[in-house]
């Protein structure tokens, strides 16, 4: 069981407002105490990752990366690629959370280094209870790494 000192912290690399809203909803609803961190794109996101400018200075680094495929400017993929190719952010679990159910995005995935591939559900409910089960299964059943 993970030993986390306050709440567990998740970036959300997801354009879908919506989508967004969902997670957090879900999340809010959940077991676990989690502050959820949301950027729209990789700009928002590698800004976050690596601290950058004043808005991202206090960062924390995120236990879990929730990221999309279907990004503007550069992919899911290629946000995939450079996570999982940086030395100090290779070891944060990533969970591509996507409309895609293409078997090439999931093997694409996984060959860039995916800790997870979960396709969104449409119904609300099932999206819920796909996030309760993913937060579950990361905050309770294994060992998140406990830094860089």
């Amino acid at each position: 069981m993970n030993k986390v000192q306050g709440n567990y912290h998740i970036l959300l690399v997801e354009d879908d407002l919506a989508d967004a809203g969902l997670v957090r909803i879900a999340l809010r609803k959940g077991r676990h105490p989690v502050t959820l961190h949301h950027a729209k794109d990789h700009t928002e996101a590698f800004g976050f990752l690596r601290r950058i400018g004043n808005a991202f200075a206090e960062a924390p680094r995120p236990h879990l990366i929730f990221l999309d495929l279907n990004l503007p400017g550069r992919s899911g993929h290629e946000i995939l690629q450079e996570i999982k190719g940086d030395p100090n952010l290779c070891g944060i679990p990533v969970i591509i959370l996507s409309t895609s159910e293409a078997e090439r995005d999931v093997v694409r995935s996984y060959h860039l280094g995916a800790n997870s591939f979960v396709s969104k559900p449409m119904d609300a409910d099932d999206f819920t209870h796909h996030i309760h089960t993913m937060e579950t299964y990361w905050f309770d059943v294994v060992r998140l790494p406990a830094g860089p």
